[in-house]
């Protein structure tokens, strides 16, 4: 399996994991105690952003910091920097996922035609995805 997808099944709820991406996530843990300490951690991050438990976050962070793992003590150093937006993020029902998901999609339209085309081309193959 690829990086990339087992990072995406590392940050996927275990509830949403079909039997053979289960199988594969619980082999990888098993054959590496550092994938198996993330695993946890990233599966209670999850967990508490899906629940909007902001009261979890301290415990979360100081668990983080101590597991010894390079990334995540980075990644906690980095919450803790910016604590009130991640706080914000955790306890708000709103997302901006939609408005990236769209900007997104326009710069990819936008690589796949430079230097070929000008905007007029753009614009409509923007208005013709709607």
């Amino acid at each position: 399996m690829f990086p990339a997808k087992a990072s995406w099944l590392l940050v996927s709820q275990k509830e949403e994991l079909d039997q053979r991406q289960r199988q594969y996530v619980e082999s990888i843990c098993q054959s590496h105690p550092d994938f198996d300490a993330a695993y946890q951690l990233a599966q209670q991050f999850v967990s508490m952003m899906a629940e909007h438990r902001v009261e979890d976050l301290d415990p979360w962070l100081a668990q983080t910091e101590r597991s010894g793992l390079p990334e995540l003590r980075s990644l906690a150093k980095g919450i803790w920097k910016d604590d009130d937006a991640v706080r914000a993020s955790i306890t708000s029902e709103w997302s901006n996922g939609q408005v990236e998901a769209q900007l997104n999609c326009l710069k990819l339209q936008k690589r796949i035609v430079f230097g070929r085309a000008n905007f007029d081309l753009l614009r409509l193959r923007v208005l013709c995805r709607i």
